[in-house]
């Protein structure tokens, strides 16, 4: 996946936009408090079995959740969609579950002055352009290492390289809004070993925000 295509960053302002936009149409629909919370994710997903290519997939997916009360009433709904359409009438819904609710003192958003002030950087966000050809051959090293570490291992179980990123985006009426990118990359295999009559299954993984840095399996 290119840097170009990748999701990072470059894509909180427009999550930002988004969020602020859902809190301004909770208020015009008559909402008394709201709070958004937004995710935008992408990932490449690749597994090997006994030396063969066994799925790659792809991954980008979308989603609004959206939380409106009304005095002490609370509704929510989710949404794939972003258009203008689409978020009026996911507000509309929460609102129409709103109404139906019974009223809970403890319902509501956290007091305006707990909410955060800063947000602090934490490096979380570190992409890996790898391309599904480099995730299959990095999967099928991880299998042979594998194999080679015992001759009882006899069979595999599926080998896997896995890379996504994410971009979450939180905000609410009180005026507060934060969000950050995040990636998350991981190798993985399960394995049957054999010998005395009996087998048994077991596995090995590393997972790191940042792809380079996976364990090389074979050292």
């Amino acid at each position: 996946m290119s840097a170009v295509q990748s999701v990072g960053p470059k894509d909180l302002p427009v999550l930002q936009e988004q969020v602020e936009a859902i809190v301004a149409e909770a208020r015009r629909q008559g909402a008394s408090a709201c709070e958004v919370a937004v995710s935008l994710e992408q990932g490449l997903s690749t597994t090997v079995r006994q030396r063969e290519v066994e799925t790659v997939e792809f991954n980008r997916d979308q989603g609004f959740g959206i939380t409106l009360y009304l005095g002490q009433r609370k509704g929510s709904a989710s949404t794939s969609a972003s258009g203008p359409e689409a978020i009026r009438e996911t507000v509309a819904a929460a609102l129409a579950i709103a109404r139906h609710t019974s009223e809970d003192d403890c319902s509501g958003l956290a007091d305006a002055a707990l909410m955060a002030r800063e947000v602090p950087e934490l490096d979380l966000y570190h992409h890996w352009d790898i391309s599904p050809e480099q995730a299959i051959e990095q999967a099928l090293v991880c299998e042979a290492a594998a194999f080679d570490a015992d001759s009882r291992i006899v069979n595999a179980d599926g080998t896997s390289l896995n890379t996504h990123q994410g971009v979450r985006v939180y905000g609410n009426s009180h005026g507060f809004i934060g969000g950050y990118a995040s990636t998350r990359h991981s190798l993985s295999c399960v394995m049957i070993a054999e010998g005395g009559g009996q087998m048994q299954r077991d596995y090995w993984y590393d997972v790191n925000r940042q792809g380079p840095l996976l364990a090389d399996p074979r050292s």
